[in-house]
């Protein structure tokens, strides 16, 4: 899995606690430690599936553009990075004659996708205010 996830749950959760729900990608990428360029292609992705739209000009940025107690974090992971749990490499060979090299990959790939169906279903129980509300509240250890 890539963190872009992790980037855009951050950044929603960022916006939702702003009183404006607004900001630049500059403000977003320090509040996330991370550059604004990425920040700027993850913001895309999230306007494009609606969940953020953008203000130009001069206090422009970028402004929430969903309802942060509707917003599941299964429906961003789908925008961002749906099928990301398996990797884009699989070990073994099919056309071996070793029966573990030949056929670890059909194994490892029902194995992934289990695991992906689970993973949308954990995460379909919690909206971006559940997270913010999270932070709030979090104790360190």
């Amino acid at each position: 899995m890539n963190s872009e996830f992790t980037v855009a749950v951050h950044s929603l959760v960022f916006l939702a606690y702003l009183p404006d729900h607004m900001a630049s990608s500059e403000l977003i990428a320090r509040n996330v430690s991370t550059n604004p360029t990425r920040i700027r292609k993850i913001m895309s992705l999230l306007r494009e599936q609606g969940f953020v739209r953008t203000k130009e000009g001069v206090g422009g940025g970028y402004i929430l553009n969903c309802n942060p107690e509707e917003v599941t974090l299964a429906q961003i992971y789908r925008a961002i990075s749906c099928g990301a749990l398996k990797p884009n490499w699989n070990s073994g060979n099919p056309e071996h004659s070793c029966l573990i090299s030949s056929k670890m990959h059909v194994v490892m790939d029902h194995i992934f996708d289990e695991a992906e169906v689970h993973y949308r279903k954990c995460l379909e129980q919690t909206t971006i205010q559940d997270v913010l509300e999270q932070v709030k509240h979090c104790k360190e250890l």
